[in-house]
Order: C-alpha cells, then structure tokens, then sequence
C-alpha cells in the first residue's frame, strides 16, 4: 500500500499561534526562528531522511482584517518546501484565530472554511507536486479542555468544554468541504492526544469514571464521522488518517500521577494503536511525539518499537512525527524546552543537531527499511525510505 507521505519519519514545527489566559499572544514559529530558517530547517531534515513535516498556517497573522489576507508568511514556508522537495501536512488552526472573531459564532465557522478554501488555493498553485494534507484544527479535546473547561488558553473560559468540542468539530466540517472544492483529492489528518486513565483502586465508581475519561478521546472521531452528536453534519469521509499524539504523560490514574513507563497499568503503545484501528479502520500516524532532555531518544526508541510491534500484526501506521523537531521557548515562561532534533538558533542563527537523538533516529530509519524489504504485514512504501547512514551531526549555517 502506498502511503500518501514522502517518508515515513516526519518532523513537526510546534506551531502553537493561541492566546494565553493573561491575554498574551504566542508565536512559535516565530520564537523558534522557523519563520527566519524554513529553508535550512527543511534542507537540514531532508538530509536526515525526513522528506514530510508538519508546519502551520498562522490565521491569526493572515487575516488580521476581516475577508483581507496577507499571505507573505505562508509564501515564505511554500518557497522553503518547494526548494527542498519537502512535503507539508499544513495545521490551519493550531489553537490561535483573528482577534476579531468570536469562536462561538456561527461567523467563527464560515469564516474559517472561507480561510481554508483561500488557503487550499494558494497552495495549489505553488507548484508542489506531492500529496495535499491538512490538519484543519490541531487537538481538538486538548483546545476544548484547556481553552473552555479549565482556562488556560484562548477563549479562557470554564465549565464549557463539551460545546467548544462540537464547534471546532463544527468548522473542520466546513473547512474540510472548502478545501475539497479546491483539492478533491486532498488528504486530511485528525490530530487528537491518545491517552489511557486508569482508576488506580477497586471502586467500581472510580473503574467507571476512569474508563469514560478514557472514551471520551474519541469523541471528535465520533462527532466527525456522525456516530455522535449528527446534527453537526458529520460522516465517514470526514475522517481520514487518524492521527494521534502521544508522550511521555498520556497515561495517568484519574485524579492522580502519570503512570511511568513499565509499570502494570502502562498500557503498550501498540495495543492502543490496535484500539483505534479496529475502531475506525483507517490509516494512522503518529502526529506527534517526543520527550524532553537527555530521554528523548530513549522514547524515539521506545514508541518505534512499539510501532514496529503494531506494523508487524498489519496496524496500517503511516509515519512517525518527531515533535516538536525544534527546541522552543515554553508558552507559559522563556524556559527553553529542550525536545527537539536542533536546538534554537544561536546568535549566528545556526542549530545544532542532537547527536543522540540523530543516532536513534537514524537506527529507527534502518529497522523500517529493513521491515520493508521482509515483512508481508503492513508496511507503508514511501517515495523516500533512507538508505544510508547519516554523517555525524552538524550545525546548519
């Protein structure tokens, strides 16, 4: 089967554009140096065997007055993929959105498709040639609980979670339709964070509890495909490739502590990836994963293997994201996060490059070729699979 991306490892650029609870704007890609170094930061993946990324389409900077777009910063990123033949799966709404929308109107949805469909159009006619893939709105449950339920981000309210759920399910839909009246052939990725709750005790109330917080991960899938919550329109073709992020703290006990990797209740990467796949019956991809600090490439390691396990029983996984592939600066502090395969920018501009996490990810490129070349299970053919070992890693200048 061939899969739609241009290799199987991608990187992500945290791409995060929302405001937080104290009103203050972010701008990843902006204080990550992306916006500045696109072309080196793709150049560079590109020499790592990563020919896909993910990287984001920031609204809030596109249309700052109502229907007028200013697409500079969208044709810089463009140019930078066309340079380097580097595929992008394109984030239209990674948390942020013009200041002079209000999010729970009906304006808020149709101004959004309006968006995408102009969006789509652009990049149709940038002369790429690789597969068009969109993320409409990034971690939907994520949004919905940080930005209406507990308050931390935008529109920083409380106790409203579930309805901004539906609308953000709301305007996928219609942006999904938009889109596809420009790209009939487009590809479109759900991005939602894959957890396990477990209770941590007998009580039944508790086992219950824990099981429907653990269920309501796929309460966008539902919505979209109208299993759930039909009225918002939804149907089997508006889920695509299912993408899930996972880390190290996706799995904790309700109320309580993450649960460490190893322990009885940790549940292995590759039996939830079996969960959704039997669910929904549709290709899937690690949107994004990673770790912080010198554990990074133990998870690389990790979550490969657990891939690899999923692969092996015919568990279509299309791709691995390291995310975010680039140090940034933290959204509630200027701490810097270190996670990424380079580093933030120096005074020159340069990255440097983890050398530990380049070995592994290098390592983990030659396990999937070789899965390739054996296996008769599941194994996504990419137009790039890496066939070398990489040289020692370098800064970019």
């Amino acid at each position: 089967m061939n899969s739609p991306l241009q290799s199987f490892f991608l990187g992500g650029f945290e791409c995060s554009t929302h405001r937080r609870a104290d009103g203050e704007r972010l701008d990843v890609i902006a204080s990550s140096g992306h916006d500045q170094l696109a072309y080196t930061d793709y150049q560079h993946l590109a020499g790592q065997g990563i020919r896909a990324v993910r990287d984001g389409v920031r609204w809030h900077l596109i249309e700052q007055t109502p229907g007028v777009y200013d697409w500079s910063t969208l044709h810089r990123l463009l140019h930078a993929a066309n340079r380097t033949g580097t595929q992008v799966i394109w984030d239209l709404c990674h948390y942020g959105y013009p200041d002079f929308l209000d999010i729970w109107s009906d304006e808020f949805v149709t101004a959004f498709a309006e968006f995408a469909r102009h969006t789509a159009q652009v990049i149709a006619h940038s002369r790429s040639d690789s597969t068009p893939v969109f993320c409409p709105i990034n971690e939907i449950s994520y949004w919905a609980w940080a930005g209406a339920e507990v308050g931390r981000i935008n529109p920083a309210v409380c106790g409203r979670g579930a309805e901004l759920k539906r609308q953000l399910v709301r305007a996928t839909i219609a942006a999904i339709d938009a889109i596809r009246q420009v790209e009939p052939n487009a590809r479109f990725i759900v991005a939602e964070p894959l957890i396990n709750v477990v209770a941590g005790c007998d009580a039944p109330e508790a086992i219950a509890a824990a099981e429907t917080y653990r269920l309501s991960q796929f309460e966008v899938h539902e919505m979209l495909i109208g299993r759930m919550a039909p009225e918002l329109g939804g149907r089997p073709d508006y889920l695509d490739i299912v993408g899930v992020n996972f880390y190290p703290d996706n799995q904790w006990y309700l109320h309580g502590s993450t649960i460490p990797l190893g322990h009885h209740s940790y549940r292995p990467l590759a039996d939830m990836l079996r969960e959704v796949y039997e669910r929904y019956e549709r290709p899937i991809l690690i949107s994004e994963t990673g770790a912080e600090g010198r554990v990074k490439h133990y998870w690389l390691h990790h979550v490969c293997g657990e891939v690899n396990v999923a692969l092996a029983h015919g568990i279509p996984v299309e791709g691995v994201c390291l995310y975010p592939v680039v140090d940034y600066h933290g959204w509630d502090n200027d701490r810097v996060c270190d996670v990424g395969l380079m580093s933030l920018p120096d005074h020159s501009g340069a990255r440097r490059t983890c050398e530990l996490l380049e070995r592994e990810l290098a390592e983990q490129q030659r396990r999937i070729q070789r899965a390739a070349h054996t296996s008769t299970s599941h194994v996504p053919t990419h137009s790039h699979v890496p066939s070398r070992t990489f040289a020692p890693a370098h800064a970019i200048s």
